[in-house]
């Protein structure tokens, strides 16, 4: 049977770091954005708000600025690897985060078989920040399940990997999980932990051979 693996982006693929950060150095507001990743991981602000608000600091934003942004960002390594490794086993790989959809659809190019964000307007905005398309914890396990569905697989055969609370719900809807580089309230609620910068290493606590 075939598996699906779900990564997370932000602090998952990205090791210390979020796309908004990302995107946001490129405009010299990097300390801004990292105040609303303190924000919202303390649950002081929830999604939209988050979405809002980063939407408000990118009034400049180009697709260069998102370009350059991707291309600089801390990622692990082997993440293609792994992804092809996946495929070549007839297995899927998806990548469903927070995080803009402009910047997480990039991912396809990498091998990911689908790649879900928060949808925001394209770049650069004329349009404000839809809150109904801001993705959360309870949406992760949704799309999940579509993707399930359309991979023709059911929840058990999941794999999740995550890093911070926004991963918990899935972590708790499939039967496998790896928290990668994650706090100890994430840990606690994973079947594997992996601590480093290479994804390959994440994946081998889960491979099955």
């Amino acid at each position: 049977m075939a598996r699906l693996h779900l990564f997370d982006l932000d602090g998952t693929l990205l090791h210390g770091s979020s796309a908004p950060v990302e995107i946001s150095r490129q405009l010299g507001l990097e300390a801004e954005t990292v105040a609303l990743d303190r924000a919202i991981s303390a649950g002081l602000i929830g999604p939209p708000e988050y979405a809002t608000q980063v939407h408000a600091l990118w009034a400049s934003l180009t697709e260069a600025h998102v370009a350059a942004a991707f291309d600089a960002a801390p990622w692990l390594t082997r993440i293609r690897e792994v992804w092809a490794e996946l495929t070549r086993n007839g297995d899927y790989c998806a990548v469903v985060s927070l995080s803009p959809s402009f910047f997480v659809e990039r991912l396809i190019d990498w091998g990911a078989h689908a790649a879900y964000g928060s949808r925001f307007p394209a770049v650069p905005f004329t349009e404000p920040v839809d809150p109904t398309g801001v993705l959360n914890a309870v949406a992760k396990v949704r799309i999940a399940d579509r993707l399930c569905a359309e991979f023709g697989v059911t929840r058990a055969d999941c794999v999740a990997y995550g890093d911070s609370m926004s991963d918990k719900d899935l972590f708790g809807a499939v039967p496998v999980s790896v928290a990668v580089n994650a706090d100890r309230h994430l840990t606690g609620l994973a079947t594997h932990s992996y601590t480093g910068r290479d994804l390959w290493e994440a994946y081998e606590l889960v491979r099955v051979a």
